[in-house]
């Protein structure tokens, strides 16, 4: 089971149909659960406050058994093969995988520190929904890497 728990929502309808056509490709694979929280009302002022109010949300939908993978500009940059072999070996030993998409001013200490892995999914800065996209396309190619499929070539 993988589950993504991501703050805000995804407006775009393109990007939305985008992210539908791979949660139908996923579904027969594999559950992948979507979970999103909204942004904070916090002031734009109190940046801290933002972020503690984002993470500890987030931190209420993680479980303690979960494996989190954190995306953060600040993690490990792997080739999609990579990844696979790392995502796959955890769902192997049946832990369930949350991989989290912090707000626009990061995430706190508390979820780094509980982020079992931190990934970087590009050098580059996306918006936080293409980011959501993006996940949603590596899951899907994690697993066709693993199946030998052809569509990773």
């Amino acid at each position: 089971m993988i589950k993504i728990v991501a703050i805000g929502k995804v407006k775009e309808k393109a990007m939305n149909e985008l992210i539908a056509e791979y949660q139908k490709r996923l579904k027969p694979i594999s559950q992948v659960m979507l979970i999103e929280l909204p942004n904070s009302k916090k002031q734009d002022s109190d940046i801290q406050g933002i972020i503690e109010d984002e993470s500890d949300r987030i931190l209420s939908k993680v479980s303690p058994q979960d494996y989190v993978i954190l995306l953060d500009l600040k993690g490990k940059d792997l080739s999609s093969e990579k990844m696979s072999e790392h995502v796959m070996g955890v769902l192997d030993t049946s832990k369930p995988i949350a991989f989290i998409i912090g707000g626009s001013h990061g995430v706190s200490d508390e979820i780094r520190n509980r982020a079992n892995y931190r990934w970087r999914i590009s050098n580059l800065t996306f918006p936080h929904q293409l980011v959501r996209l993006m996940l949603y396309e590596q899951i899907y190619r994690i697993f066709m890497i693993s199946k030998n499929h052809p569509y990773h070539k």
